[in-house]
């Protein structure tokens, strides 16, 4: 397994490294030890990513700025509450099954989300935003910048790197770009907690994957095991750049303002 898929059978994620079974018909995907609990008959389907993908950011935000997801605002006003002196938030994972079923609540619930002040271990909540965020069509950065925002941090000069970037998050579709606003103000604190233990490498690590992704829906081996080091350096870079540049995307009132 490359890309951590979820095993058909008992739901459990597939972790990076390990081996799994799959059915070349029907494109079942599951781990070995669930051989015996999987059923004998399958029927051909069109193959498919095995994670459900929900849609584009978009479809999730409201039509005024900024225009944030209510989940991630919830789940990072949640953690920002009460996980800040936890240690390696989002790097510990949460029980897979709880994050399952509060990532369904909190989309099936449509407008007043239920509250996540419930849910015991801040984890969980971490886990539900990460799902959230890898379930859906494309990655934050989209695919069509992708290739712009892997060039723009791979330029050696910090500071013509942080103008290029700078560049690129001002192309984003206006969801896209205030909600990674959002979430950077979010990470820098969660960086700035000495309880957390989560630096900006660590942090980096985690939610390059996540928010950069790759170009395509479906990149080749050989095209994963080239941008996860990439997608790490995306993220770090653009949580060098100062707070006072993300503020401006989601503390204004113009829909479509590009700061300078």
């Amino acid at each position: 397994v490359i890309r951590p898929e979820p095993c058909c059978v008992c739901g459990s994620r597939i972790r990076f490294g390990k081996t799994a079974i799959k059915c070349c018909q029907c494109q079942l995907l599951l781990h070995t030890k669930c051989r015996e609990q999987c059923p004998s008959l399958c029927t051909p389907r069109p193959h498919h990513h095995a994670q459900p993908r929900e849609g584009v950011l978009a479809d999730f935000a409201p039509s005024t700025p900024p225009m944030v997801p209510t989940l991630v605002v919830q789940c990072v006003t949640e953690v920002e509450t009460r996980g800040l002196t936890e240690t390696g938030l989002y790097r510990v994972p949460g029980a897979e099954q709880l994050v399952r079923e509060w990532k369904r609540k909190l989309l099936r619930a449509g407008g007043a989300l239920p509250a996540l002040s419930s849910v015991t271990d801040i984890h969980v909540v971490c886990g539900v935003l990460k799902d959230f965020l890898r379930g859906l069509k494309e990655p934050l950065v989209t695919f069509s910048l992708h290739p712009a925002f892997l060039r723009a941090a791979d330029i050696p000069d910090d500071a013509a790197s942080d103008t290029a970037l700078r560049h690129v998050v001002s192309k984003l579709p206006p969801a896209n770009r205030d909600t990674l606003a959002f979430l950077m103000l979010h990470l820098l604190r969660v960086s700035h907690s000495p309880d957390c233990k989560m630096d900006v490498f660590n942090l980096s690590r985690v939610f390059g994957p996540t928010l950069v992704g790759h170009s395509s829906a479906n990149p080749t081996p050989l095209a994963i095991m080239e941008d996860t080091p990439r997608q790490c350096k995306v993220v770090a870079r653009l949580l060098s750049l100062p707070s006072s540049f993300w503020r401006g995307f989601v503390e204004t009132e113009q829909e479509n303002l590009v700061p300078m």
